[in-house]
């Protein structure tokens, strides 16, 4: 097993996910996945300075995508979260299902309610 390349930056121990190059007869810096195998006059960067990367004014950046990671979510994706969420929001049904009586937990742990923003309104198992 290799050891996992850093980032090239000064004082920068992050693992590396890309790799810079230059080329110098058209300015720009190109920007891609990780290299398989260190080259000497590449530079290779962790996500954070990947992001940040800037080039000299009159160079342009070219940033090549990694084609094995999905840009942006699935329509799978998104099915899974909207079950999750309509899951979530049927407490009482789930304590139901669980044995216990609605309002509270397996356990007989409050249960919640209601939500609005980051508060939850919880019921009490004395209720």
């Amino acid at each position: 097993m290799s050891p996992v390349r850093r980032c090239s930056r000064t004082a920068c121990g992050r693992p590396a996910v890309a790799t810079l190059t230059y080329v110098y007869a058209d300015s720009t810096a190109v920007l891609g996945p990780l290299a398989t195998y260190a080259e000497p006059h590449c530079y290779d960067l962790c996500a954070e300075h990947s992001e940040r990367l800037t080039a000299p004014r009159g160079w342009e950046v070219v940033r090549l995508s990694d084609g094995s990671a999905p840009t942006r979510p699935s329509g799978d994706d998104l099915e899974a979260l909207a079950n999750a969420v309509r899951e979530a929001a049927r407490p009482q049904e789930r304590a139901a299902e669980a044995g216990g009586k609605p309002g509270t937990g397996r356990s007989g742990d409050p249960m919640e309610i209601g939500r609005r923003g980051h508060l939850r309104v919880l019921r009490s198992p004395d209720n």
